[in-house]
């Protein structure tokens, strides 16, 4: 690599430039953030971790974690689907809840309509599966 180009004199009034750093502090600059953001990264699944349930005490693997926090993200939000829909069906608005998230209860109802719509589609495909098309081609 050709070396740094010589250090202009300052101008009056200001501070002197910063000497260059040379290659080798370079690379242990590198290094040094390389390894900050792979530290950041192994909390970040840490912290995961803590509060996925099965998962304190195992080895930390990283797809481990990440499965079962998508896992576990999925029964929740099922569980919640669950629940608003068996509060609607005994006449209570799900939106009337206290204590749910700012923007929460402007989502509820268009996520309802979302989850019905699925369904349907999903019943759909089942009973075009079941009615003689075996083939998975749909003829």
């Amino acid at each position: 690599m050709s070396p740094s180009p010589p250090a202009k004199p300052p101008a009056i009034g200001q501070a002197p430039d910063k000497p260059r750093l040379t290659e080798e502090e370079k690379k242990n600059n590198h290094i040094a953030s390389e390894q900050k953001r792979r530290q950041a990264i192994r909390q970040g699944f840490d912290k995961l971790a803590s509060i996925v349930p099965g998962m304190e005490g195992q080895g930390r693997s990283e797809a481990i974690v990440l499965d079962a926090t998508v896992k576990m993200l999925r029964e929740q939000y099922a569980e919640q689907v669950r629940l608003s829909q068996a509060m609607a069906s005994k006449g209570g608005d799900p939106r009337s809840v206290p204590g749910l998230p700012e923007g929460y209860r402007d989502t509820i109802g268009t996520q309802t309509s979302k989850d019905a719509a699925i369904a349907a589609m999903q019943a759909n495909q089942s009973n075009g599966a079941s009615s003689g098309h075996e083939n998975g081609t749909g003829v």
